[in-house]
C-alpha cells in the first residue's frame, strides 16, 4: 500500500524494544542496574525521527507488564508523545518481542517508514520484508547489534547509534569504540 493521496503526512513509526536497550545498558556497558538518569532521553529519540526522516514520528513504546503497570513510568512515556504498550503473556512468552514482531509484520501493508530501537537479531526477519522502498532505520548500541542486521546495510536499512548518532544521553556512556582518527580526541582518555 504505497499510494499517496496528498492529504496525509506520511509518518514514521518508533518501535522501541526499551526491555532490549535497558539490559544492553546494565548488563554490558554499566554492568550494573542503570540509574534513572543513566537511561536514554526517550524524548531525544522522538526527535531524532522526526529530523532524521524529516517527517512527523509516531512512538510505540514496548513493555512487558506481566503483574503490574508501572503507572509513573507511562505517564512519563505519554507526556513524552509515545503510545506505551503494556503487555502481559505466559511465563515463557517474549511478550514484548512477539508484539514487536507483529507490529513491524503490520507496517508492510503501510505507506509508513520504520526506526526499530533494538539491538535483538528476531526482528531481522520482519525488518527485511519492510525493504521495500521505504526508510527503515535500526538504532541501539553500535557494537551489540545484532549481525543479522549487517548484511541489510546493503539493502537500504540506515544504522544509529543511540549515545553518538540519536545524542540520548545526557552524560557519556563507558564504552569501549573503534574511533575513527578524526574524531579521535586525547583529551577524552587523560
Amino acid at each position: 500500500m504505497n499510494g499517496s493521496d496528498g492529504d496525509t503526512a506520511r509518518t514514521t513509526y518508533v518501535l522501541v524494544d526499551g526491555e532490549n536497550i535497558d539490559a544492553t545498558l546494565g548488563s554490558s556497558i554499566l554492568a550494573r542496574r542503570p540509574k534513572p538518569e543513566e537511561r536514554p532521553r526517550w524524548d531525544r529519540v522522538l526527535e531524532f525521527a522526526r529530523d532524521q526522516f524529516g517527517q512527523p514520528a509516531v512512538g510505540l513504546f514496548f513493555l512487558a507488564a506481566n503483574n503490574e503497570l508501572p503507572m509513573s513510568f507511562v505517564q512519563a512515556l505519554l507526556a513524552l508523545g509515545y503510545r506505551p504498550i503494556p503487555l502481559s503473556g505466559g511465563a515463557h512468552d517474549k511478550v514484548v518481542d512477539i508484539a514487536i514482531q507483529r507490529t513491524l509484520t503490520e507496517l508492510t501493508s503501510r505507506d509508513a517508514d520504520v526506526i526499530l530501537i533494538s539491538n535483538d537479531g528476531d526482528f531481522a526477519p520482519q525488518v527485511e520484508e519492510l525493504l521495500d522502498g521505504r526508510r527503515v532505520g535500526v538504532a541501539g548500541f553500535i557494537e551489540f547489534r545484532n549481525s543479522a542486521f549487517g548484511e541489510m546495510r546493503e539493502r537500504g536499512v540506515e544504522f544509529f547509534d543511540l549515545e553518538y548518532d540519536v545524542h540520548a544521553f545526557r552524560e557519556r556512556l563507558p564504552r569501549v569504540r573503534i574511533i575513527p582518527i578524526e574524531e579521535f580526541d586525547p583529551v577524552d582518555f587523560l
